[in-house]
């Protein structure tokens, strides 16, 4: 769940004040509501399984990807306010 201090290709600092991903909380929760609505499209409307099962594999959906959601959601953040550099990454 640690992420590097700087970028390997370019050296760019990632914690850009201490407080900086806090706002990624924020899109993980969208991204988490995002994943819960398609599990659960999936499994009621689709696969034909009980409400109440289907509430159980979105718990389980999410337990299972919590991981890969953390990193989605940091990436994202801190694309909003960083830019590429093409120049520095060669």
């Amino acid at each position: 769940m640690e992420m590097h201090d700087h970028c390997s290709h370019c050296g760019k600092k990632f914690k850009i004040e201490p407080s900086f991903f806090f706002g990624a909380m924020y899109v993980s929760y969208g991204v988490g509501v995002a994943i819960s609505v398609a599990t659960f499209i999936i499994s009621y409307f689709i696969i034909g399984i009980d409400r109440n099962y289907s509430f159980l594999a979105i718990i389980l959906t999410l337990a299972i990807l919590f991981p890969l959601i953390i990193r989605i959601s940091r990436n994202i953040w801190i694309n909003i306010f960083v830019d590429f550099d093409e120049k520095a990454a060669k």
